[in-house]
């Protein structure tokens, strides 16, 4: 590890912009200091300048699928590939990511744990940090059942978790709900009864895991938040008539702190092919309700983190968290809180907010420079000026 400093106009430390200048001093992997205003970097310490940017921490993409390669029914061709070619794919992904400024992610569904056996043979400081459940607890059939997760009964589903605890995951994913992507599943309607889903976060809790929901169905996120998840995807309260988040919904999700990741995010350049817009469509979702659903779960003050989906499709490759920030600025959330939510509150969520998502000494020296401010132009997040991942900077 090297020594590295970087000066910058301004700084967005986490939670709030830092303007006036600032100097960081990286040493071993870590941020060594913070000097705000004008300030000299010790003698041989080689320095950055950026003197129209702003350095943030590395981004934290809180929902992806690194073994999906973006493609055409990227989820559903897993099923079919080698892991070997797996292990590609990943490592191809996690370094889109990187070069987008994200450095660390949080992935929510392999095929049979193949994320958490390349985790375990290649831990490296040269790309993302890898937060994973292994593959997602479905229901026999059920959405993602393709990927190795299936489970029935009490008994059924906490064997699962035990499963994906023994497999070293750091948390589990359980589909409450059906999806877009797997066809005769059902995104209006619960997967597991009750009792099926208090057994799998009561025996997560008891291994030390956390509980995240895949929920659309709006009866979906009713019973993650009776039952008590830790946190829910997408969120988008599907019914047979469409999809809204009702107010009082929003409210009480608010008050529980659970955390919530709307999958927001897609890359304006591609055209997404007719006919996943239809079976988006029967699914009950649009790009429409999926940014008013947001907006709505924002006014209420329901804790956001920021998670992009990415893997899934042409439209969301690997690396697209930046317009999943600009997204949730355009349905009317605040740049600062977008950023917070794919910083300090996305790496509390992945149970790394003691050394990741905040610009601090002590913390990792994971960072993103940009050109320009993102609190009065999310869109310059478009263009990274400099990444570093653990104090090195990235070749991009």
């Amino acid at each position: 590890m090297t020594k590295q400093a970087v000066r910058a106009a301004r700084m967005f430390d986490g939670e709030r912009l830092v303007d006036g200048g600032v100097l960081v001093l990286m040493d071993d992997g870590r941020i060594a200091d913070v000097h705000r205003g004008r300030a000299d970097a010790p003698e041989g310490w080689p320095v950055r300048e950026e003197p129209d940017g702003t350095l943030l921490p590395g981004m934290v993409d809180a929902h992806v699928h690194l073994c999906a390669d973006a493609g055409p029914d990227a989820l559903g061709r897993l099923a079919e590939r080698a892991e070997t070619d797996l292990d590609v794919v990943i490592g191809a992904s996690l370094r889109a990511h990187l070069a987008a400024g994200v450095t660390t992610v949080r992935d929510l569904g392999d095929r049979r744990d193949a994320v958490l056996r390349w985790r375990n043979r290649e831990v490296r400081d040269d790309l993302p940090t890898v937060v994973a459940s292994g593959a997602p607890v479905t229901s026999v059939g059920g959405h993602c059942c393709s990927l190795g997760g299936e489970a029935s009964g009490v008994d059924g589903i906490r064997e699962a978790v035990r499963l994906r605890a023994a497999a070293g995951a750091d948390l589990v994913k359980v589909m409450a709900s059906g999806g877009a992507f797997t066809p005769g599943t059902d995104t209006t309607r619960p997967q597991f009864t009750d009792q099926e889903l208090t057994a799998a976060l009561t025996r997560a809790h008891d291994l030390g895991l956390p509980v995240t929901a895949h929920a659309h169905a709006l009866s979906a996120v009713e019973q993650a938040l009776r039952v008590g998840v830790d946190g829910i995807e997408h969120c988008t309260c599907v019914t047979a008539t469409g999809a809204h988040v009702p107010d009082e919904l929003a409210d009480r999700l608010a008050a529980s702190g659970v955390a919530v990741c709307a999958t927001l995010g897609t890359d304006p350049a591609v055209v997404t092919p007719p006919e996943v817009v239809a079976m988006a469509a029967r699914a009950g979702l649009s790009e429409a309700t999926l940014r008013e659903g947001a907006a709505a779960l924002h006014r209420a003050g329901v804790r956001l983190v920021a998670g992009s989906d990415a893997g899934l499709g042409p439209a969301k490759p690997h690396g697209i968290l930046p317009e999943t920030l600009v997204e949730y600025v355009a349905c009317g959330i605040s740049a600062t809180a977008a950023l917070a939510a794919a910083t300090s509150v996305g790496a509390e969520v992945c149970g790394l907010g003691r050394r990741k998502g905040r610009v601090s000494p002590g913390f990792d020296a994971d960072l993103l420079v940009v050109d320009g401010d993102p609190t009065s132009d999310i869109t310059v997040l478009r263009r990274p000026l400099a990444v570093y991942r653990a104090g090195e900077p990235v070749s991009r």
